[in-house]
């Protein structure tokens, strides 16, 4: 299964973006979404969005995190990296600082697509996430900035 994670588009993203999603089989956005529109952008792509609330976001409807189970890895999705991990979660994807992150800490991997909006001029980032059989198989940031 491949999936295309994102973060803090706050209302905006390059061009190009939506043409490299459509290889995706689910796009998970991370939060700082700012304007919904870019959503519905995203889901007319075809594969199914998954989305929490970012600190800039007002859709109220947006869960603050989400538990995904994808090919037997449980993985935890939230805007601001938590202080803890809930109990068998394998893998922590998570937003807000705009900087890209794959580290390893007790365990779990924390993982941060950085930013694709570039509001900081620091450049702009996605990533392809590959989960098979259990496994994280790949993790591949893509700068396109």
């Amino acid at each position: 299964m491949l999936i295309a994670v994102l973060s803090d588009t706050h209302g905006r993203y390059p061009t190009k973006l939506p043409e490299f999603l459509k290889e995706a089989d689910e796009i998970w956005h991370l939060g700082d979404v700012c304007d919904p529109e870019v959503l519905v952008e995203f889901e007319l792509i075809g594969p199914p969005v998954r989305v929490v609330l970012g600190n800039c976001d007002a859709e109220i409807s947006w869960p603050l995190d989400l538990t995904l189970r994808r090919e037997g890895v449980e993985f935890f999705l939230t805007h601001i990296p938590p202080r803890r991990v809930p109990a068998d979660v394998q893998v922590v994807l998570h937003g807000h600082t705009h900087l890209p992150r794959d580290e390893t800490i007790n365990g779990v991997r924390w993982l941060n697509p950085g930013c694709i909006s570039d509001p900081r001029n620091m450049g702009t980032s996605f990533a392809w996430l590959e989960v098979e059989e259990g496994r994280l198989t790949r993790w591949d940031l893509v700068r396109l900035s």
